[in-house]
């Protein structure tokens, strides 16, 4: 997609978000133009840090939004050619906040729907939404076309990725009801600069059950930088499409888990035993695959 870079503006939403946020700044860095799209309850030194930006970037326009307020939405869309859609509880996830989720991304899209200049949603979603059910350690491929199993996430409780199956599977379906060009990004646990301050309920709530994935050969994470230059990507590529698994690398050794470990510091601390030496040496298969990623980071991309 060559775009007029220029001209081509962009909402980000929610831009307090830590993905959101960075999204953001590659846009800016890019030469687009941004509306950023604050919720309420979004993070408040993020939140601080874009208005500060505001005063001083004149490509950069932020918004209030409630993303149960249809019209606040479609406000923060106008003009924009697309729409960066991170919903993220900053609060981490509980049963109300599975609900609260699907029904902000249901707005989203209708508003997306209602506004004649966007060409498409790039929608943020999780591995999570895909990696949650009872034969997971038995399959060999889990890919793009698995998605997590909605009771099987009841019953254990695993809220962020009952959150993110929900909202994603509402927004595809809202969005070819409604005939919107769309693509998912499906990332695995985010990592980066200040992330255990910025992010740290979000990240525990996607690590609820990380023994489980780690052992089921699904346990992966990703550079945040790398991830908004997918987000990016996947809106300017015009063959982007469907959904894209999105991880730098699958954890399934002790030594990878450990530095898993160490780049959460401190919202998870290293075990005692490990703090001198590495121990254990057992290797758990990889399961998930993400060959239509490294298609569009390529240049090019299949559905």
């Amino acid at each position: 997609m060559d775009h007029e870079k220029s001209t081509s503006c962009c909402c980000v939403l929610d831009a307090s978000t830590y993905v959101g946020f960075w999204i953001l700044k590659k846009l800016l860095s890019r030469g687009y133009s941004v509306h950023a799209a604050i919720r309420k309850n979004g993070d408040s030194e993020i939140e601080e840090t874009i208005r500060e930006m505001e005063a001083t970037e004149e490509r950069l326009v932020v918004y209030d939004v409630d993303v149960l307020d249809y019209q606040t939405i479609l406000v923060s869309l106008k003009n924009c050619n697309a729409v960066f859609c991170c919903l993220d509880s900053p609060e981490g996830y509980d049963e109300k906040e599975v609900d609260l989720e699907v029904r902000g991304a249901i707005n989203v899209v209708e508003a997306c729907g209602r506004t004649e200049s966007i060409e498409k949603i790039v929608f943020s979603s999780s591995l999570t939404a895909s990696i949650w059910r009872d034969n997971i350690g038995t399959q060999k491929d889990v890919d793009e076309k698995c998605w997590s199993d909605q009771d099987f996430c009841r019953n254990k409780k695993l809220w962020h990725a009952l959150a993110k199956m929900l909202s994603e599977k509402a927004a595809w379906a809202l969005a070819m009801d409604r005939r919107i060009n769309m693509v998912s990004i499906n990332p695995g646990l985010i990592v980066g600069p200040f992330v255990a301050q910025h992010n740290p309920r979000p990240t525990m709530s996607y690590l609820k059950g990380a023994a489980q994935m780690y052992e089921n050969g699904v346990l992966a994470y990703v550079d945040v930088k790398f991830l908004a230059d997918v987000h990016i990507r996947a809106f300017e590529d015009v063959s982007a499409c469907g959904r894209y698994f999105c991880f730098n690398q699958i954890v399934n050794t002790e030594e990878e888990a450990l530095k898993l470990v160490e780049s959460l510091s401190p919202l998870i601390p290293m075990p005692p035993r490990y703090e001198n030496e590495m121990q254990g040496s057992e290797v758990y298969e990889e399961r998930l695959r993400n060959n239509k990623l490294s298609k569009l980071v390529e240049a090019g991309s299949a559905c």
